[in-house]
């Protein structure tokens, strides 16, 4: 039997309702994917999905800020989040685009301190939260879903090690061929007329999340266009030659 309870906590930019609801067959498809689900077996996975709260965010909003106390983490179930900072400055940097099985806000049940980035809706988006102390009691019932939440943070390490890398030696275009690629691998569509990536990323944000100017950036794009490896759409890109892309991001 699934019960229904409502609570309303505050979001950035105003308050949103946090609703348990009965989860739907792909709902519960997308929540499996998760670190946190994929160690358990089915009872102990539907146990602890209807201890999650949805909670639905819209577009541009945002659910936490950089410094911000961290007390509940998330699984993304529709859409898309970023995760960005901010320098002194008023420069921001894209760390990384979530969508449908991606979880986030982990990092705090490990290290207390304040969250690390903003985390925005890109589109409207709806997730499911967990409370940290509800991790905590998962954790000591199950040991094996802190091995896969310390294997995620390792992965994460690993991604931030990458990206570094790149940053030191690889140029913007190849950086941006990656970047496609990579959103490709996430949220791509096979068609006919070939890979829709359907990204939702304004020129600034994909520029962020490259690191590098818009302007460098849409130099490669057009380049990349030219050449016939990709075609540009508004907030998403059609790629038609995957392997040249690909080679050019290696």
């Amino acid at each position: 039997m699934h019960l229904t309870k409502i609570t309303l906590i505050r979001v950035k930019g105003g308050k949103s309702c946090i609703i348990s609801l009965m989860p739907n067959k792909n709902e519960e498809e997308v929540v499996r994917r998760a670190a946190l689900f994929t160690a358990l077996d089915d009872a102990s996975a539907a146990t602890l999905r209807e201890s999650m709260s949805a909670v639905k965010v819209a577009k541009g909003q945002i659910l936490f800020k950089e410094g911000d106390a961290g007390d509940r983490l998330f699984v993304v179930v529709e859409g898309k989040l970023k995760l960005g900072t901010s320098s002194g400055d008023g420069r921001e940097n894209l760390l990384s685009i979530l969508g449908p099985g991606d979880m986030f806000g982990e990092l705090s049940l490990f290290d207390p301190g304040p969250r690390t980035a903003t985390a925005t809706a890109v589109v409207d988006s709806k997730l499911l939260a967990l409370a940290h102390d509800q991790v905590i009691g998962l954790v000591k019932e199950h040991p094996q879903v802190a091995l896969q939440l310390l294997r995620r943070l390792a992965q994460r390490l690993r991604k931030a090690n990458e990206v570094l890398s790149d940053l030191v030696f690889a140029d913007v275009p190849g950086r941006v061929a990656k970047a496609i690629i990579e959103l490709s691998e996430r949220f791509g569509t096979q068609k006919d007329d070939g890979l829709h990536v359907n990204h939702d990323l304004t020129q600034e944000e994909l520029a962020q999340l490259v690191g590098a100017s818009r302007e460098t950036v849409n130099k490669a794009l057009a380049d990349f266009a030219t050449r016939g490896w990709v075609k540009l759409e508004p907030r998403a890109v059609i790629v038609l030659d995957y392997e040249r892309l690909a080679k050019r991001g290696r």
